[in-house]
């Protein structure tokens, strides 16, 4: 058994608690506010984001990070703009050599870093892993099959996380392709958006397996020059988180993405989801990554315009279906 710390009891949060409870494991889960951390006690629910999904007994609750600061594993699970801040109230509290798992997704907008470079920089006494894949914390919280990737240099590091997470429910696959595994999960959020865009605006099957097919692309050759394996994006954290995010209405960033193809502005339909929608704030970094990087990635661009309300969602439309004729390639990520 191992003494398991999540900080952060969003969805996901709550449902990683759950499952290392599960595995017989000791878990305690931090919430932001001490409200949210007594109602999780009271009722052994996490009734906004997992309603009806009891948590196991063994998990236990609190609001503060003084307590969080030493434990077998800590995961972070609290959303991708709170990471800096949450890790520089933790890292007094740190021992040296504190394993850290990284569960969230997207970027540090003022920095660009990826989130694993966060934690690193914010809690530099530690060792970092990030788990990535296609998982709803709506069915891995209660038991359908799932799997996801841990991805660490350290082999060591990504086969003791693998242990803690692996069941007959929850399977649990290894790389060291770390950069890879974050820039899939959260680059496949800017598409989910792009894909509930496409259903909003009442296009059909057609547009969205184009538009995932080719939005596979431009996340590829991003990955490619920030130093990520291209064949990562061909596995469970690339086409895997993709498919499952563009397609499933249990995904924020579709929801948030069909209302936006209905009319509604950015910031209206983040306010109707009612949670966190990573796909915006994570392009508007990877539109800046691409001009770092000089990475052409013209889905990322009309839908940068689109959430910053520079065109509508239609003529985002015309202009990546009026783009200059051209090759599709086995290399295309290269060109």
């Amino acid at each position: 058994m191992a003494n398991i710390n999540i900080i952060g009891s969003g969805g996901w949060g709550t449902a990683n608690a759950i499952l290392l409870a599960s595995n017989g494991h000791k878990v305690l889960l931090w919430s932001y506010k001490q409200e949210e951390s007594d109602n999780l006690a009271k009722y052994r629910e996490n009734k906004p984001f997992l309603p009806g999904v009891s948590i196991p007994d063994s998990v236990s609750y609190t609001a503060d990070i003084s307590k969080c600061g030493e434990a077998d594993l800590i995961v972070i699970a609290v959303p991708s703009h709170a990471v800096k801040a949450t890790c520089k109230n933790l890292a007094p509290y740190i021992k040296d050599g504190q394993r850290i798992l990284n569960i969230s997704k997207g970027f540090d907008e003022e920095s660009l870093l990826r989130l694993s470079q966060v934690i690193s920089k914010e809690i530099p006494n530690c060792v970092v892993a990030s788990m990535s894949g296609p998982s709803h914390a709506e069915e891995a919280a209660i038991g359908m099959p799932t799997t996801n990737v841990v991805a660490c240099e350290d082999s060591n590091l990504a086969e003791y996380i693998q242990d803690l997470y692996m069941s007959p429910r929850f399977r649990v696959y290894i790389t060291d392709d770390i950069v890879g595994l974050e820039l899939g999960g959260s680059l496949k959020n800017i598409i989910a958006l792009a894909a509930g865009i496409c259903d909003g605006a009442g296009y059909g099957d057609n547009t969205k397996a184009a538009l995932m097919t080719r939005g596979l692309v431009e996340i590829t050759r991003l990955g490619v020059k920030m130093g990520a394996r291209p064949e990562t994006f061909s596995g469970l954290t690339g086409v895997g988180d993709l498919i499952v995010t563009c397609t499933s209405m249990h995904s924020r960033n579709r929801r948030a993405g069909i209302l936006i193809g209905k009319g509604m502005t950015a910031d209206e339909a983040q306010n109707e989801v009612k949670m966190t929608v990573e796909g915006v704030r994570a392009c508007y970094s990877a539109y800046e990554l691409a001009k770092k990087y000089d990475v052409e990635m013209p889905i990322v661009e009309a839908i940068y315009k689109v959430l910053k309300g520079e065109i509508k969602a239609s003529e985002a439309t015309e202009l990546l279906m009026g783009r200059a004729r051209k090759k599709e390639t086995e290399r295309e990520w290269l060109m």
